[in-house]
């Protein structure tokens, strides 16, 4: 594997890689940019088929958090790590420790917190080892915490902005949105749609998440395969990257592409297709930046749940000014949001990777 050559390296920083023989600990952390402050980002545990398509991933994601963290408007860089394993059976406190001392190897260049796969007591295990590291428990009121339901709000508030824009609508009654990948996310984008009177399609590979949705919000249920090609007004992509791809677009029947999954265009190339056919994208990146906001604030102390959720209200804006420059200047949104965040990062040049 030639590192400096990968489409995803984009100019990273820092790619180190972490092994502890007596937990079994397999992980990545990617460091893409500190100009604007420390690099923030979740770490993901995923059970990748090898270490290629696990520094693939991390380094995408990194570099999304550098233009997330950018287009947010947070004093932090980018970064993100995973963990190779599969979450349901090979995850122990210990393993944590050893990944909390991984992080602490890195002097604060990295901040962690959770991602797919991992959880508010996994941070915990974690914080047992470094201080750097947030997304843990907080008192009502404060802000910290399951960064999950500050991400389906950012995403909920994105929603009703792209749907103001791409189809005049001022609510959410009668609107259609198929959500992809009903977890901790997802679940909560879907109680905060029905409660505003969208019309729920969902899919999940597990069953009972599915099921739990129809219960609760009346949602109609279809197969993860089926949940793409939804004839709907919004499509939700809240599971794992690159669901956009050569493959899925030419069978997209949605109106606007909105949701909480990092990486959604499998490359930026991508972004063009969906405009060709008259597809209003939301940049994944900045429609999904309410769990980071809620981490940031927790990290730097003495921050309230209700700042958060003002910052978090600033996201339907940032939208709205991206989806009018894409309009006025002939542009795909994911180009124009790519522009935005290098240009407060102090990278000009193109992107290498899309």
């Amino acid at each position: 594997m030639e590192l400096f050559e990968l489409r995803e390296f984009d100019a990273h920083e820092l790619v180190v890689f972490g092994h502890d023989d007596a937990t079994g600990l397999r992980a990545v952390i990617a460091v893409h940019s500190t100009a604007l402050g420390p690099a923030a980002g979740g770490c993901r545990m995923w059970p990748y088929p090898g270490t290629a398509e696990a520094v693939a991933d991390v380094l995408r994601l990194s570099r999304g958090m550098s233009y997330k963290n950018a287009m947010a408007g947070l004093a932090f860089g980018g970064g993100k790590a995973v963990i190779i394993g599969d979450s349901s059976r090979a995850k122990t406190p210990q393993l944590f420790e050893a990944f909390g001392r991984f992080v602490d190897s890195l002097g604060g260049r990295y901040i962690t917190a959770e991602d797919v796969g991992t959880t508010v007591a996994d941070m915990a295990s974690v914080a047992r080892t470094t201080r750097y590291v947030s997304g843990l428990g907080a008192a009502p009121g404060e802000a910290g915490g399951d960064p999950g339901p500050k991400t389906a709000l950012g995403v909920h508030l994105g929603i009703k902005a792209a749907v103001r824009f791409g189809l005049g609508r001022s609510d959410l009654s009668g609107v259609s949105v198929a959500v992809q990948g009903a977890g901790g996310v997802g679940y909560r984008l879907c109680a905060m749609l029905a409660r505003e009177g969208a019309r729920l399609t969902v899919a999940d590979v597990r069953p009972a998440a599915v099921e739990r949705v129809c219960d609760e919000f009346g949602a109609r249920a279809v197969s993860p395969e089926e949940v793409l090609a939804q004839p709907v007004d919004v499509l939700s992509p809240c599971a794992l990257g690159a669901v956009l791809n050569p493959t899925s677009i030419p069978g997209l029947r949605a109106r606007i592409i909105a949701g909480a999954a990092n990486n959604q265009l499998a490359q930026g190339q991508d972004g063009s297709v969906l405009k060709a056919a008259g597809i209003l994208y939301a940049p994944d990146y900045v429609i999904n930046a309410g769990g980071i906001i809620s981490v940031a604030h927790e990290y730097r102390g003495g921050g309230s749940e209700a700042a958060v959720i003002a910052d978090i209200q600033g996201i339907p804006a940032r939208l709205t000014e991206i989806f009018e420059r894409a309009r006025s200047e002939n542009r795909t949104t994911n180009a124009v949001a790519d522009q935005m965040a290098r240009e407060r990062l102090g990278r000009h040049s193109p992107p290498q990777a899309a």
